[in-house]
């Protein structure tokens, strides 16, 4: 039996695995994933989905910031209805596929971060372009949707369908935690608790963290910080770490892909701080209540930042600003049991919305039944 629904992707990070399941459960797809990009990226398995059917070559075209994959321009050849893609305006293959959907009357579908401020004037036209070529857009997230409608998109083309993580395992984990000493033992004090989880890169400004811990400390304020993640980019956390005499107060807890782990990192820390783009942190913070602090530059900021609800489920601080930062950590990690409770109510709630693999398989299934 031919499937209706070609998804073709850059990648698919072990992240997405439960929504990528999730459509291979229930809608009638194939999937052609991509071999690898620049960054550094765990994938899930391939095979373990029904409908995979091959891996395409991702091939960067040197000196010009467009890519190609191999292959993937050609399934449009292939007796699918609908095609789900990664919409990156600067894969040739991609606008390929769209040239000729257009001729063939078939539906693509571009799951994408839409037109984002920060980028040329030239970026922004081909990305018009080939948003404008695509029949809907699968977007990460509100803002964007109101970029776009500013620049002239109808609301209609538009449709939020946001991001998610393991949800169906982490409402599990999430409903047999408990407080309990695991900070206390390990820093040996009662110090609120800072974590940080995702990469360490420059990006990420995890440096602005800790000076905001160290001149905290000077004024006799204490906090503990927790690290989650691997350094992929040599950022000397360490170093600085050690500068500020920090050691005794920062945990270096390295990668963890364990849930239950995790879950139990964020449950008991106190305040979930990202200092650059956040992204899928927010994610991980919010499903198990923690309250979150990140910049206030929407234009620069990962799409997951619309997770935070202003002085709800945490707060902004002023990008770059050093004791806009301190203030913020120190009012958001000393919050009293009944904010705590509000902050975990309210973040849950979010989640359980609209940040989950069941609310973007309906989105997904009610775009292929009309």
């Amino acid at each position: 039996m031919k499937k209706k629904v070609c998804c073709i992707f850059n990648l698919a990070p072990h992240y997405r695995e439960p929504i990528f399941r999730q459509m291979d459960k229930e809608l009638d797809c194939d999937f052609y994933f991509g071999d690898k990009v620049e960054t550094k990226i765990k994938l899930m398995d391939y095979e373990s989905l029904e409908g995979f059917k091959k891996i395409l070559k991702n091939i960067k075209i040197p000196n010009t910031g467009f890519e190609w994959q191999k292959g993937a321009w050609k399934l449009i050849f292939k007796p699918y209805k609908y095609y789900i893609i990664t919409g990156s305006p600067g894969s040739l293959s991609n606008w390929m596929l769209l040239l000729f959907a257009l001729i063939f009357g078939k539906k693509v579908y571009a799951w994408t971060h839409g037109l984002r401020d920060e980028t040329s004037t030239a970026s922004k036209y081909i990305a018009t372009n080939f948003y404008r070529l695509c029949n809907k857009l699968l977007l990460y997230g509100e803002f964007s949707k109101g970029l776009m409608v500013k620049k002239g998109f109808k609301k209609s083309k538009l449709i939020p369908i946001y991001n998610s993580l393991d949800y169906s395992n982490q409402i599990k984990i999430r409903a047999t935690l408990k407080k309990n000493a695991l900070y206390k033992n390990h820093f040996k004090n009662e110090s609120p608790v800072l974590l940080y989880i995702g990469r360490i890169q420059k990006t990420k400004k995890i440096d602005l963290l800790i000076k905001a811990i160290a001149e905290l400390k000077e004024a006799n304020i204490f906090f503990n910080l927790v690290l989650i993640g691997s350094d992929v980019e040599n950022n000397d956390i360490p170093k600085l770490v050690d500068n500020y005499n920090l050691k005794e107060n920062v945990w270096f807890y390295g990668p963890c892909y364990n849930e239950s782990e995790i879950g139990n990192l964020l449950y008991n820390a106190d305040l979930c701080v990202s200092p650059g783009p956040i992204g899928l942190t927010a994610l991980h913070a919010a499903t198990y209540g923690l309250p979150i602090v990140t910049n206030d530059n929407f234009h620069k900021q990962m799409p997951e930042f619309e997770v935070i609800k202003k002085g709800v489920t945490g707060d902004f601080f002023k990008e770059n600003d050093l004791d806009d930062l301190k203030q913020k950590i120190s009012y958001w990690a000393s919050l009293d049991l009944d904010g705590r409770n509000i902050v975990q109510k309210e973040a849950i709630k979010i989640i359980d919305d609209k940040y989950n693999p069941e609310y973007q398989i309906q989105i997904l299934k009610e775009l292929i039944k009309n």
